[in-house]
């Protein structure tokens, strides 16, 4: 009965480990491979509870997240020969994980070096086309696009998707980025200066149209003052005519007093004359009184 028992317990720790071994799990954030004497016998997209042969195959876990991978300080050269320093992000998801096996040995550091020397590839292509000003800003999207899709071809060969690149940063070299800072300020300097001398100019020429405009319209108005003087002039020379035909006397009369008026004005004005000349006709007595005397 002793022995029995033992034997069952025996079985039991051998069924125990048998199912230990011989099973595995697979989670829905990982892929697996099974392998026996490093031939690939099964590859596992979906999670669930597996089995395998026990101490025989053995099972490599594989992320099926999306990974990240940064890139710094890759060095690229654009159209006119100045070169950049470029950060980039790839984003990338394991889809063929036997590929993935056979070609990096499902190590990361791996993936990174073969991504890092393809990126690299990638990046002076694309820059390799295009003008510095466009390189900084004005095609930044497709040419993240453009270094996306050809990393795509190379990550299917390594067993992978690259999902996007993503640049963070594109600097100058620190040589060349004086020479253009240097460049750029000398053209902006440029730009200013003459924008200064087209504004000068049509200063200048405003100036000198608001001048001659004015002229004219004062010549205008001196001349049409001059015809509408010379008109009243005229009216009241004709007037004065009419009034000295009517009554000499009153004519003579009205032009006294108005001689009077120009003459004294003022509190020290000072006239030297005889009692009895013309400037004191209206004075005294009346024309006719004299004529009677």
């Amino acid at each position: 009965m002793p022995i029995l028992r033992s034997i069952f317990l025996i079985i039991l720790v051998i069924a125990g480990l048998v199912a230990y071994t011989g099973t595995f799990i697979v989670d829905e954030r990982e892929k697996a491979l099974v392998i026996r004497f490093g031939e690939i016998k099964k590859s596992i997209d979906q999670p669930g509870l597996y089995f395998k042969l026990p101490f025989f195959e053995t099972v490599t876990y594989m992320d099926d997240r999306v990974l990240f991978f940064e890139s710094q300080d890759m060095r690229v050269q654009v159209v006119d020969g100045r070169r950049y320093l470029v950060d980039t992000v790839t984003m990338l998801r394991i889809r063929d994980p036997r590929k993935y096996r056979e070609t990096v040995n499902a190590s990361l550091t791996q993936l990174a070096d073969q991504l890092e020397t393809r990126l690299q590839a990638s990046l002076r292509q694309t820059y390799g086309k295009r003008t510095f000003e466009a390189a900084l800003s004005a095609d930044r999207e497709k040419m993240m696009i453009e270094i996306r899709d050809r990393m795509r071809p190379e990550g299917e060969v390594l067993g992978i998707e690259v999902v996007d690149v993503r640049i963070r940063r594109t600097d100058l070299l620190p040589d060349v980025l004086k020479s253009t800072y240097d460049r750029m300020n000398a053209e902006r300097l440029a730009e200013a200066e003459q924008i200064r001398a087209v504004g000068t100019e049509r200063s200048l020429k405003l100036r000198a149209q608001a001048d001659r405009k004015v002229v004219v319209l004062v010549a205008e108005a001196q001349r049409d003052a001059e015809i509408v003087r010379g008109r009243g002039d005229a009216k009241r020379n004709a007037i004065f005519a009419d009034a000295f035909t009517r009554d000499p006397e009153f004519f003579a009369f009205y032009r006294s007093m108005k001689a009077y008026t120009n003459r004294l004005q003022g509190n020290d004005t000072t006239l030297v004359l005889r009692p009895d000349s013309e400037f004191f006709e209206f004075f005294g007595t009346s024309k006719s009184e004299k004529k009677a005397q």
